[in-house]
């Protein structure tokens, strides 16, 4: 699984050669860790800048996530999830450090996983009635924490277990949020309708 998740947030790369460039960037290979900046460079930047809501920190902070991957790399297994995740873990610590440093937001607390679901509905009609878009522009409305996990899910399409990872959280902890953020939009939805 972790192979398909490499070749999904690796644009361009297979999962084999993203490894490869990993092992080489780890021996030192200066145009491997170059070619693994060019692979990322694009979503990691994406993410940051949706993250934090302006060019010029989402700049610092891409520059400041590759700086600690070329740190890093040497100290890089491959585990249950694939590089890039790894990759988006150290952009996330980055986008909080600079979250904390200008207290800008309070983390939710981790919430068990709900028993059941109640509302399966109101996730489906929500991812439903939005468009890639409009989602966006109604996720502003959300707390921090669901507006990452709706992104990295949604935008850059990880799957729970990564999404997990990145976070830092339980894969309980991301379906929570993730199902307490679509039920929040399908109530914003509902009431832009009324």
């Amino acid at each position: 699984m972790a192979d398909e998740t490499e070749t999904r947030t690796a644009p361009g790369a297979s999962s084999a050669e993203v490894r490869r460039l990993v092992e080489r960037a780890q021996q030192g290979d200066r145009q491997a860790l170059e070619e693994l900046y060019l692979l990322h460079f694009d979503r990691i930047y994406s993410y940051l800048h949706m993250s934090v809501g302006n060019r010029h920190d989402a700049e610092d902070l891409t520059t400041q996530t590759f700086l600690k991957m070329l740190e890093s790399i040497g100290r890089f297994r491959w585990q249950s999830a694939p590089f890039s995740a790894w990759l988006f873990r150290i952009a996330h610590n980055l986008a909080m450090d600079h979250f904390r440093a200008r207290r800008r937001w309070q983390p939710e607390e981790d919430v068990p996983e709900p028993a059941g679901e109640e509302e399966p509905s109101a996730e489906l009609a929500a991812m439903q009635s939005l468009g890639r878009q409009s989602m966006l522009e109604l996720i502003e409305n959300l707390s921090h924490e669901q507006q990452q996990v709706l992104t990295l899910k949604f935008v850059f399409n990880f799957p729970n277990a990564d999404v997990a990872t990145i976070l830092n959280k339980t894969e309980g902890a991301i379906k929570s949020l993730q199902h307490r953020a679509l039920v929040s939009l399908q109530k914003q939805l509902e009431q832009s309708a009324s």
